[in-house]
């Protein structure tokens, strides 16, 4: 099935909805939960009713269905109790540290990379992203990741991967001018790691199909910049899958019901393949090239991500972002 948020006066959790198939109709389900952060906390008494309601949508028998604005949607999940950022992709990390000249990490084949990131508000899928001092570097990171069920702590790897109720795209946005010397003082990402945006849209495993296997989503993540093309990366390339990102989470905590774990930049060697941050392509222009010539994004640029399955649908609903300049 597949489900959305509407914008709400009323609400910062949004207001709850049942998507069709081909992202055209919706329904409202207030008797069924108020939203999606709150039909995931008893997902296993709302999920019958919800996919009742996703599949009379799809044959045309709900009474109350009505056509989607792309103005009138939030986030999938406006607003959750954790977000987990992995980095899975071991491209990405070999990339983004020689560009800041840093060390790989000894561990990095056997422990994953995982931060805690800003969760208490996603930006809208096409939401501006404020930018308040373009010395910082602003950056989008096209990422796929999955919203969970309560998950025990120190839960296995593959037990985990049975915690997973729904799938996203994400647009990480990250301040890459601020990084280098929050992680100098030893204490993480904070200031460098401001609000991101999700899909519009979250999904079963069921609408991924034969795409979810192995703990990892085997499709493109298609990313176009200010128009143009800029990358179409495959995600089934994680090097650790999602099982164990989210057991990795949970090692010493219980991760309450509609956690989110991020997978990282997704990232693939094949440089036909393009990228899914600025990041990236400036590290391969100035090995390639001797130069970087791409600055990080200025007032005004747009970046677009959407994820497509093998029959040309768009699973999870479009991310389309502006840069904007706010004044301090």
């Amino acid at each position: 099935m597949k489900l959305g948020s509407l914008k709400s006066a009323k609400s910062l959790d949004g207001e709850l909805i049942v998507v069709s198939r081909d992202n055209k109709k919706a329904v409202k389900v207030p008797h069924v939960a108020p939203s999606l952060r709150e039909a995931i906390e008893k997902w296993s008494q709302v999920e019958k009713d919800l996919q009742k309601t996703y599949e009379d949508l799809n044959a045309g028998r709900a009474a109350q269905a009505f056509d989607i604005k792309e103005s009138d949607l939030h986030a999938a999940m406006p607003r959750t109790w954790l977000f987990a950022d992995g980095s899975a992709f071991i491209h990405h990390i070999k990339l983004v540290r020689m560009a800041r000249k840093a060390e790989m990490p000894p561990t990095l084949n056997t422990v994953p990379l995982m931060y805690q990131g800003e969760c208490g508000g996603f930006l809208a899928p096409t939401e501006d992203i404020p930018q308040v001092d373009f010395s910082h570097g602003t950056d989008f990171e096209g990422e796929v990741a999955v919203i969970t069920d309560f998950v025990p702590m120190s839960i296995s790897a593959e037990d985990a991967l049975k915690k997973i109720r729904l799938f996203i795209i994400m647009n990480d946005v990250s301040l890459r001018g601020l990084i280098p010397e929050e992680l100098a003082a030893g204490f993480g990402f904070f200031q460098s790691k401001p609000a991101s945006s999700l899909s519009p849209f979250a999904v079963t495993a069921d609408e991924l199909g034969e795409a979810w296997k192995d703990g990892r989503i085997h499709l493109p993540l298609e990313v176009n910049y200010n128009g143009a093309f800029f990358g179409k990366a495959n995600a089934k390339d994680m090097f650790f899958h999602f099982g164990q990102l989210i057991a990795h989470a949970a090692k010493t905590r219980n991760l309450a019901a509609g956690t989110i774990i991020g997978s990282g930049t997704v990232s693939n060697e094949d440089m036909n393949m393009g990228s899914s941050c600025l990041a990236e392509k400036r590290t391969l222009e100035q090995i390639h090239e001797g130069k970087i010539t791409t600055p990080f994004m200025k007032d005004g640029d747009t970046v677009e991500m959407k994820m497509l399955n093998s029959k040309g649908e768009n699973i999870f609903g479009t991310i389309f972002q502006k840069v904007r300049s706010v004044k301090k």
